[in-house]
């Protein structure tokens, strides 16, 4: 209890088959999360109106947002896809803007955390072409026909490391981008103790604000890119080319 690792701090340590599976504040965080997105929609659409409350609307004008959004990706397909898609923006929308919470641990500002998001949509979009296309027709795609012999192992591997990279790049993309906004905030709190002057503290703490209200609207399009780069992903697994 009270252990400190790096920045997180250790809640209960435990073990599974000598695997390490101790509870964390970022695992805590992540619970807290999980509880908000699920409460938050829960109350939203309980006793469900006609004319909807204000929860209701802002549920329904952003799900409604992400149908418009997606529609064309997913097509006959988008009722089936889209409560991922959205599940998947409101978990990193409220994680990102949990973070801003002084005492709170950032969890998209860990790479395991994003790295994790980004190999669940990895795994999905797979998962969505060969359940539309069949797995031989699927990974068939990754070899062009009519291609000489010699070219297609050089294909098939930059077929293979465009692969790879989409989960790479979801998740640095999140994770440095969430960074970045503790840094500065960071850095400019700090200006405090480097000035000692009663008279200059009010800059650094302007320069927060500012840098605050800079990571609300970071928070939301970092959100956005995320969950729209997965509709795509599996939109383009599931299409008939591929």
């Amino acid at each position: 209890m009270g252990l400190e690792i790096g920045s997180v701090r250790l809640i209960w340590q435990l073990s599974c088959f000598g695997q390490d599976i101790s509870i964390t504040s970022a695992v805590i965080v992540i619970w807290l999360v999980a509880l908000l997105v699920f409460g938050l929609c829960y109350l939203a659409v309980w006793r469900a109106k006609v004319v909807p409350g204000k929860s209701q609307s802002l549920l329904e004008i952003l799900y409604e947002f992400w149908f418009d959004q997606t529609k064309d990706l997913f097509e006959a397909e988008t009722d089936h896809w889209l409560p991922f898609i959205f599940g998947l923006f409101l978990f990193i929308l409220v994680a990102n803007l949990l973070a801003m919470v002084p005492n709170v641990y950032p969890i998209t500002a860990n790479i395991n955390t994003t790295a994790t998001l980004a190999l669940i949509v990895f795994f999905t979009y797979h998962f969505a072409g060969i359940r539309k296309n069949g797995l031989w027709h699927y990974f068939r795609s990754f070899v062009p026909s009519g291609m000489p012999l010699f070219i297609l192992p050089f294909l098939v591997l930059i077929e293979i490391g465009s692969h790879l990279a989409r989960p790479f790049s979801l998740a640095v993309r999140l994770f440095a981008n969430m960074t970045a906004g503790h840094l500065v905030t960071f850095t400019l709190l700090s200006l405090i103790f480097v000035f000692k002057n009663i008279w200059l503290t009010g800059f650094p703490l302007l320069g927060r604000a500012a840098v605050g209200l800079f990571e609300v609207f970071v928070a939301f399009i970092q959100a956005y890119v995320f969950a729209y780069l997965a509709a795509l992903y599996i939109s383009l697994a599931a299409s008939e080319e591929a």
